[in-house]
């Protein structure tokens, strides 16, 4: 009979320091109106890398190093991907980034899914939507938003992440505007 009562008491502790983490993610959420980060990015074995802003709901900014001036634009309706070279647009509700930049989204979506410990540091959370399979990441001990995995619109496999993280910062009102095709 002790057993039994040992068994339970360590699944409610468990259980209660996951539903701390769960609750710490969704009240950084809640409390996060942008945020700005370098992140990497692997799509298909290709890796690139530069700075990024998100300010929520559904607008994103990103420019990436190296790569003959390419920036990565969404005002929440259309995502633009331009370089020297070359101009995507996108209806931004097409792409996965559309979930994964609408923060009330996350918020409902973790309330009601199972989180998954990785290497004691990383809280994921695999959200299923509208055929989108994303994985969701998230620093166990800061609560911050690290990264993401997905298959993108063209059916690359896509995993971002970020660091130096900063949260709620005065924002450029032009920030998030769609750049011309020229």
């Amino acid at each position: 009979m002790s057993r039994f009562f040992l068994i339970f008491f360590l699944l409610i502790l468990t259980s209660n320091s996951y539903s701390e983490i769960k609750d710490g993610i969704i009240k950084n959420l809640r409390n996060t109106n942008n945020l700005d980060f370098k992140f990497e990015q692997n799509i298909n074995g290709k890796i690139e890398n530069g700075n990024c802003t998100i300010e929520y709901p559904k607008k994103i900014f990103c420019e990436y190093a190296r790569s003959n001036n390419k920036v990565l634009v969404s005002n929440g309706k259309s995502l633009v991907i331009k370089s020297r070279t070359s101009y995507y647009r996108y209806p931004l509700d097409k792409t996965p980034l559309y979930l994964i930049l609408d923060k009330d989204f996350l918020i409902n979506k973790i309330l009601n899914i199972e989180e998954r410990i990785i290497d004691e540091n990383l809280v994921n959370f695999t959200i299923l939507e509208k055929e989108n399979e994303i994985n969701i990441f998230f620093d166990k001990k800061t609560y911050d938003l690290i990264g993401w995995q997905n298959t993108d619109i063209y059916q690359n496999f896509n995993i971002t992440y970020l660091s130096s993280i900063r949260k709620n910062r005065i924002l450029s009102k032009n920030l998030f505007k769609i750049p011309s095709q020229n």
